[in-house]
C-alpha cells in the first residue's frame, strides 16, 4: 500500500497513525501541498479533488478522504466497534470532525502557523465555532474515557489530529480539561509522543 499525504496535515497523519498502531505495511510518498504537488496530472489520476491523503491499496485502486481511508484501514480491528450502534456513533463523530471541528480548528492552525498570520487576525466566527466543538467535546468526555465507550475508536483517531495541536491555532486549552486528559489517553493509545498542550 502507497500512502500520499503531507506529514504537516492532520488528515494525512490519521491514517499514518492507523497503519502504525496496526502495523499495516505501507509505503509513504511525501506530496507537498505548499508546492502544488496535489495538482500534477499523475496525482490527479489519484484523486480528482487534488487533496491528500490519498492510498493506493496493494490492488492498485485508490482511496482518498482522510476519514474513509482510517473507516477501511481500521473495519476489522479494535478501533472499530462490533456493536452497529456503536459503529454508528462513531461515524456520527466521524461526520462532526469534517464537517464542525476541522474546517475551524485545522484551518485557523494553517493561518497561524504557515501563513504567519497573528492570532487577532482570524475569522472570528470561525473562531467561535471552534470554541464550540472543544466546548462540545469537553462535555462529552467529561462523562467519556473516550468518543465512543471505554477505548480509542477511529473517532478518537480522527479528532485527536487537529486537537492536540489546537493551541498552534490559537485555541489555548486551559478551558477544556476533559479534552486535555483525552489527548493524553488517545496519545497513550496510539503509541503516539505526547504534545504539550
Amino acid at each position: 500500500m502507497r500512502i500520499y499525504g503531507d506529514l504537516n496535515s492532520g488528515n494525512c497523519l490519521k491514517v499514518k497513525w492507523v497503519c502504525d498502531a496496526l502495523a499495516l505495511p505501507y509505503e509513504w510518498i511525501a506530496v507537498d501541498t505548499r508546492k502544488a504537488e496535489t495538482r500534477t496530472p499523475e496525482f490527479l489520476a489519484l484523486n480528482p479533488a487534488g487533496q491528500v491523503p490519498v492510498v493506493v491499496l496493494d490492488d492498485g485502486r485508490p482511496l482518498a478522504q482522510s476519514n474513509a481511508i482510517i473507516r477501511y484501514l481500521g473495519r476489522d480491528s479494535d478501533f472499530a466497534p462490533r456493536d452497529p450502534y456503536l459503529a454508528a456513533k462513531m461515524d456520527e463523530w466521524l461526520f462532526w470532525e469534517q464537517y464542525s471541528h476541522e474546517p475551524y480548528i485545522a484551518v485557523c492552525r494553517y493561518q497561524m502557523l504557515y501563513l504567519g498570520k497573528p492570532a487577532s487576525a482570524r475569522d472570528p466566527a470561525r473562531v467561535e465555532r471552534g470554541h464550540a466543538a472543544l466546548a462540545l467535546m469537553d462535555s462529552h468526555l467529561a462523562a467519556s474515557p473516550f468518543l465512543v465507550g471505554d477505548r480509542c475508536s477511529l473517532a478518537d483517531v480522527a479528532l485527536l489530529a487537529y486537537t492536540r495541536v489546537a493551541p498552534e491555532g490559537g485555541f489555548a486549552l486551559d478551558d477544556y480539561p476533559a479534552v486535555r486528559r483525552w489527548i493524553a489517553a488517545a496519545e497513550r493509545a496510539l503509541g503516539l509522543p505526547a504534545v504539550p498542550v
